[in-house]
């Protein structure tokens, strides 16, 4: 089974591999995988759906362009997803394997996450106050950095990953509120842009998450403000 932290790296590896070259993934594409991640679509239905994509360019008969996105296989990784889940009806479900860090990283991960959040510089507006927020969530990382080194255990990587994306969505709703309009419109102008080749191969669903995912990063990276969970260790 792989394991579930691993999901990030071996999609990369994967669209690597069957593209024939290096890459490095764009905003774009790692937004995608974190729809995928968020809507629960397993790896392997994301690993299939990448080489289903590819065998169907392979047998093009002119390939004057290369695969540049992982957008390409968006509709082939929603059919495979679709087929593992027909196929697993009736079955028992597969638990998660929690494995691949120890307490000593998840801890050193949450400090280094709670330092970045206290030296960010981050925008004001009348009644909102992001750094507020930021300290304050530097502290929850702080004190739980302290118990899993204390406990020399982690808590259950599940259950700190669900509180990891709490803190996170309130983090960004705080940023999103102070950031200038205009700055907004820009980052959401780059996505369409971006997104316009793929829009065909995706649901009206995936678009709008996607087109969020991709504000996300993009806020986040402008301010050095960490992503909040153990997918980033």
């Amino acid at each position: 089974m792989h394991n579930y932290f691993n999901y990030f790296t071996e999609i990369e590896e994967e669209f690597q591999r069957r593209r024939g070259g290096i890459l490095l993934l764009s905003t774009l594409d790692w937004a995608l995988i974190e729809t995928w991640k968020d809507a629960g679509i397993p790896l392997e239905a994301v690993l299939r759906g990448i080489d289903a994509a590819f065998d169907r360019y392979d047998q093009r008969p002119s390939k004057s362009k290369k695969v540049n996105s992982l957008a390409y296989c968006a509709q082939e990784v929603l059919v495979a997803a679709e087929d593992m889940k027909e196929a697993a009806v009736g079955t028992a479900p597969q638990s998660k394997r929690e494995a691949g860090f120890d307490s000593n990283e998840i801890a050193q991960f949450l400090r280094r996450c709670a330092q970045a959040l206290q030296a960010a510089k981050l925008p004001l507006r009348p009644g909102v106050a992001p750094e507020t927020v930021a300290r304050e969530i530097a502290d929850t990382l702080q004190s739980i950095a302290g118990e899993i080194s204390a406990n020399s255990a982690p808590s259950r990587l599940e259950d700190l990953e669900r509180h990891l994306s709490v803190v996170e969505e309130k983090l960004f709703a705080v940023l999103l509120a102070a950031v200038p309009d205009d700055e907004v419109v820009s980052v959401r102008a780059q996505a369409d842009r971006e997104l316009a080749p793929y829009r065909s191969k995706m649901t009206p669903g995936q678009v709008e998450q996607l087109q969020k995912q991709f504000l996300r990063k993009k806020l986040l990276e402008k301010y050095n403000l960490p992503r909040l969970s153990l997918f980033y260790m």
